[in-house]
C-alpha cells in the first residue's frame, strides 16, 4: 500500500508528499530513486510523463537520478518526449539529461517524440543537439517514423533541419517513401516526391516498391501520385513474382483492383515471370469478390502459371470450396498441370471433395 501511495503521489504531482519523503514510513524507507516493481518507473519517470514540472524540478534538485531506466529502457526524458511534455523535456535537458539516450530497441527521445504531433518537443530536442540520423534496431530514423505517422509539419521540420534526412533506408531497405505510401500519407508522399530524389521503383529486401505498398493497402490517391509523378510501373515485380495488380488481388483489396483495371487500363491477365495472374493469386487466397470481378472483367479462368496450374488448381489446393464452385460455373476446365495433377486430386476437405464429385457426376 505504501508503495502504491508513493507512485500515486508522483502521478498526481503531489509536491508536499515528496518534500517529506526522507522520513522512514511504516518501517520502509522510500527514496527518490525507488522503482516500481511492475514497470521499473521512478517518481521522476511518472512526473515527467504526466507533465508535473514543479515536481520534476523538485525531484531533480533533491538528487533524483535523471538517467535511471525503467523496464522498457526508458529514461525520464524518453517519457516526457513521447508524451509531448515540452516543459519537462526542457527541465531534464537543462539538468544534463542525455539527449540521445537509448531505450530498448535503440529508440531515442527524438524518435519517440516523432510518433506524435509533438512539434515543440522535437524543436527543443534538436536545439539541444538530438541526432536526426540515429537509427533504431530496425534501421528506422526519426524521419522514417514521422513519415509513418503522416504529420506533414513534423516531416517538414526534420527535413528543413537537415535536408539529407530523406536519403535513408531501414535494415530491410525500406525508404521513408515506402513507409508513407504503405500508411496512405498522401501529403507526406507529395512532399517526399517534391524534395527527395527517389528512383521510380525503389525496392526493399522483399522487392516491394512504394507503389505496391500503396496498392495492396487501398491507398489509391497515393498510388496515383506515384504513377503520375514518379512514373512508378504497374508491371514491376517483387521477389515472389507479384505485380501491383497481383498484390491487390492477394490482399482482397477490390478498390485497388478496380483502380488498376478501370482507371489505369492495367491488363487484367497480366502475367508475371512466374506465370501468375491476378486471378490465380486471388484464387489462392479465396478472395471471391476479387475473383468474381476479374472474371466479369474478362480474365481467362483457364490460364496457367509456369507449372501448368490454373486458378482452379490453386483454389482446390487451398481448399476454397466457394472459389472452386464459382470457377467451375464460369468455365474452368478440370485438366492436369505439368506434373499430371488435376485440381480434384488436390482436395482434402469433405465439402471440396463433394463439390468436384458432384460436378463430375453431372458430367459438366
Amino acid at each position: 500500500m505504501l508503495m502504491d501511495n508513493y507512485f500515486k503521489a508522483a502521478q498526481h504531482g503531489d509536491l508536499v508528499y515528496f518534500k517529506t519523503l526522507n522520513t522512514n514510513e511504516g518501517g520502509k524507507l522510500l527514496t527518490l530513486n525507488t522503482q516500481y516493481d511492475k514497470s521499473g518507473d521512478t517518481a521522476l519517470h511518472i512526473a515527467a510523463r504526466c507533465g508535473h514540472l514543479t515536481l520534476v524540478q523538485h525531484l531533480i534538485d533533491s538528487g533524483a537520478d535523471i538517467e535511471t531506466s525503467n523496464l522498457d529502457g526508458k529514461r525520464p526524458l524518453h517519457e516526457a518526449a513521447q508524451a509531448g511534455q515540452v516543459s519537462c523535456v526542457q527541465c531534464l535537458l537543462k539538468a544534463g539529461a542525455q539527449v540521445d539516450s537509448l531505450k530498448r530497441a535503440d529508440w531515442t527521445p527524438l524518435m519517440l517524440a516523432c510518433t506524435k504531433d509533438n512539434e515543440d518537443t522535437i524543436r527543443l530536442l534538436m536545439k539541444f543537439g538530438a541526432n536526426v540520423h540515429l537509427r533504431n534496431k530496425d534501421g528506422w530514423t526519426p524521419f522514417h517514423i514521422a513519415c509513418r505517422e503522416g504529420h506533414l509539419n513534423i516531416v517538414q521540420l526534420l527535413f528543413y533541419h537537415d535536408d539529407s534526412v530523406w536519403k535513408t533506408a531501414s535494415k530491410n531497405k525500406r525508404t521513408p517513401l515506402h513507409t508513407a505510401a504503405l500508411h496512405g500519407c498522401v501529403a507526406v508522399v507529395s512532399f517526399l516526391l517534391d524534395k527527395g530524389n527517389y528512383p521510380p521503383d525503389s525496392k526493399d529486401s522483399a522487392g516491394t516498391t512504394p507503389l505496391m505498398d500503396a496498392i495492396r493497402s487501398g491507398h489509391n490517391h497515393v498510388a496515383e501520385a506515384l504513377i503520375s509523378r514518379l512514373k512508378a510501373s504497374v508491371y514491376e515485380e517483387d521477389n515472389f513474382g507479384l505485380q501491383p495488380l497481383h498484390l491487390a488481388a492477394q490482399s482482397g483489396c477490390l478498390t485497388s483492383v478496380k483502380f488498376l483495371v478501370e482507371r489505369l487500363n492495367t491488363k487484367v491477365d497480366s502475367r508475371s515471370s512466374k506465370g501468375f495472374t491476378a486471378l490465380i493469386v486471388a484464387a489462392k487466397e479465396g478472395q471471391l469478390s476479387v475473383v468474381s470481378y476479374l472474371v466479369s472483367s474478362g480474365s481467362d479462368v483457364n490460364l496457367t502459371d509456369n507449372k501448368g496450374r490454373t486458378a482452379l488448381h490453386i483454389a482446390a489446393g487451398a481448399q476454397h470450396s466457394d472459389t472452386c464452385e464459382f470457377l467451375l460455373q464460369h468455365g474452368a476446365v478440370i485438366k492436369a498441370d505439368n506434373s499430371g495433377t488435376t485440381p480434384d486430386m488436390l482436395t482434402r476437405k469433405p465439402e471440396v471433395c463433394r463439390l468436384f464429385q458432384n460436378y463430375q457426376t453431372l458430367g459438366k
